[in-house]
């Protein structure tokens, strides 16, 4: 019987209409990303090449990489909720958003990461070099990071269903049907 479960949910996940639901899924995931990507660089490298240079502050690309990243969670929280996964959205945005965020800034831990081990351990320390690092390698890691996680934990559609059940069930019908009031 459970074979047979596996087998079912194995067909239901590989059927033409789901894939193409992940593709649809994935091509607005990508381009929320996108967007948030053209908001991480362009702010990275205002404040890396002026108030945040190496030259002025020593961790500066360090902080440039985390008050950018930060925007573009911002716009990508947005843009995700109401756009890709709308139809996993939850009742409860708070929680979402915290489950969201912790995914979001462990995507930004691998970002920085990456740049932290090319400009401080590897001593790559151009700003070509520092995009790379972190718009390039460590965006390609923090991304599918991201999407595997938000898709399965945050905005996932059994989780989204459940917390619909509960809400449901919480509240107390007014008459059970087919009950008539008597006094």
């Amino acid at each position: 019987m459970s074979e047979t479960l596996t087998r079912g949910r194995l067909r239901t996940f590989l059927s033409r209409e789901s894939l193409r639901a992940l593709m649809r899924q994935g091509a607005t995931f990508l381009l929320v990303g996108g967007i948030g990507v053209v908001i991480d660089i362009v702010v990275f490298n205002a404040l890396r090449s002026t108030v945040l240079s190496p030259s002025i502050v020593h961790s500066g690309p360090v902080i440039a990489k985390v008050i950018s990243s930060t925007l573009a969670i911002i716009a990508s929280w947005i843009g995700n909720r109401l756009w890709t996964f709308r139809d996993q959205r939850r009742t409860d945005a708070v929680r979402q958003g915290v489950e969201y965020a912790v995914v979001s800034i462990a995507g930004l831990l691998i970002a920085v990461g990456c740049l932290w081990v090319s400009h401080y351990a590897l001593g790559l320390t151009s700003i070509l070099d520092d995009n790379v690092a972190t718009n390039v390698v460590g965006l390609a890691l923090g991304t599918a990071f991201r999407f595997a996680l938000y898709r399965f934990w945050v905005f996932s559609p059994g989780r989204a269903a459940a917390a619909a059940a509960r809400a449901d069930a919480s509240r107390e019908p007014e008459y059970a049907e087919g009950s008539s009031i008597t006094s």
